[in-house]
C-alpha cells in the first residue's frame, strides 16, 4: 500500500511477516508462493511478483538506517538482519531480539494509530486467533519511535477452495470478537465516506467525480449493517499463513472497523455468499480498493470494476 506493507501497488506483494522457512530469500519466498498462486488468477504471477520482491528488498537495502536505532529500545543485542520486500512508508527487516528472530517495521504511522494496531493484534491472540504479536521494548512499551517489532508467523498461504473456507470461518471469527471496536484513529469507514471526503490514505477529491459517484453508489448498498473490524486485505494469500492445525492472519496494516461484508469477496466464493450479496459486497470492495490506493495501476483496474450508477 502506499503507506502500508503491499496491497496498493498492483501486485500485492505478500507482508515481510508472513516469514516462512525460507523467508530469508524473499524472491524464492515470492516465487515459491506466487507460482502456486497463479493457479488461483493472481496477475503476472512469478514474471511480474518476483522482479518486483526482488527490487523492492534491493531498495531496502539501500536505504539509509534513519530511524532504525530505537532498535536499541529492545536491548543492547537488538539488531537488524536482512530486508525485506515491503511497501512505500514502510521499511521493513528481519531482526533479531533476545536472540530470536523477528519483524521490525519502521514507518509513519501516529502513536494513536500503533496503539490500536498492537492492542487489537494483543486483544485478538488473547481470544485464540493466531497473529503477529508486539514483541514490547525492555521498558514495556509495544513500539517506539515509530517503529514496531513483532514475532514472525510461519505456514503456507491458502492453496484449495478448503482452505479458503478455513480462512472465512477465522474472518467471521475476527469480526464477532470486534463487534462495538472503535475506529482506527484517523480512518473512515466505506459508509463514512458517503459523506466525508479524506480519511487517512483516501483522499477522494484527487478521483474523478464520476469514479466517486460510482464508489459511494457501491457503498451506499452497505448503509445501515453492523461494522466490526475488517482484516482489510484477506484475499491476498500472502496475508494468510496456515497449518495443519490452524489458520494465522498477518499484515493489520489496512485494518479499520468497517462492514464485515468487505471481508467476505474470497476466491472461489468460500464465505459462501449468495448471488446478491456476493454483488454487494465485490462492489463495495472493489470501491474501497480504488479509493485507498489511488491513483496506481491497481486503483484504476479495480475502479473500473464497479458499475457506473
Amino acid at each position: 500500500m502506499r503507506q502500508g506493507y503491499g496491497a496498493c501497488d498492483g501486485l500485492r506483494a505478500p507482508l515481510a511477516e508472513s516469514l516462512v522457512t525460507n523467508a530469508r530469500d524473499p524472491a524464492a519466498f515470492g516465487r515459491a508462493m506466487f507460482e502456486r498462486g497463479e493457479n488461483r488468477g493472481h496477475p503476472g504471477g512469478p514474471n511480474i511478483i518476483v522482479p518486483r520482491m526482488r527490487a523492492m528488498s534491493e531498495n531496502a537495502a539501500k536505504m539509509p538506517p534513519v530511524g532504525w536505532e530505537a532498535l536499541g529500545q529492545w536491548g543492547d543485542e537488538a539488531a537488524r538482519v536482512e530486508p525485506l520486500a515491503g511497501g512505500v512508508a514502510n521499511d521493513v527487516w528481519i531482526v533479531r531480539v533476545n536472540a530470536d528472530l523477528a519483524v521490525g517495521r519502521l514507518g509513519s504511522r501516529s502513536d494513536a494509530d500503533l496503539r490500536w494496531e498492537t492492542e487489537l493484534l494483543q486483544h485478538l491472540d488473547r481470544a485464540g486467533l493466531t497473529v503477529p504479536l508486539p514483541i514490547p521494548t525492555t521498558d514495556g512499551r509495544l513500539f517506539a519511535d515509530s517503529l514496531v517489532v513483532m514475532t514472525y508467523v510461519q505456514g503456507d498461504p491458502p492453496e484449495t477452495e478448503a482452505d479458503w473456507r478455513l480462512v472465512a470461518d477465522t474472518l467471521r471469527h475476527l469480526h464477532r470478537l470486534t463487534q462495538g471496536w472503535p475506529q482506527r484513529p484517523g480512518w473512515r469507514s466505506s459508509t463514512d465516506l458517503l459523506h466525508a471526503e479524506t480519511g487517512t490514505k483516501i483522499d477522494l477529491g484527487a478521483m474523478p467525480p464520476e469514479g466517486v459517484d460510482r464508489c459511494r453508489a457501491a457503498w451506499a448498498r452497505l448503509t445501515g449493517r453492523r461494522t466490526c473490524v475488517v482484516h482489510g486485505d484477506p484475499s491476498n494469500p500472502g496475508n494468510v499463513r496456515m497449518t495443519s492445525d490452524r489458520v494465522a492472519l498477518i499484515d493489520w496494516d489496512e485494518a479499520h472497523v468497517d462492514v464485515p461484508d468487505l471481508d467476505l469477496v474470497l476466491p472461489h466464493n468460500a464465505a459462501g455468499l449468495d448471488d446478491g450479496a456476493h454483488d454487494i459486497a465485490a462492489q463495495a470492495s472493489a470501491a474501497w480498493e480504488a479509493a485507498v490506493c489511488w491513483d496506481d495501476d491497481y486503483a484504476v483496474k479495480r475502479l473500473a470494476e464497479v458499475r457506473a450508477v
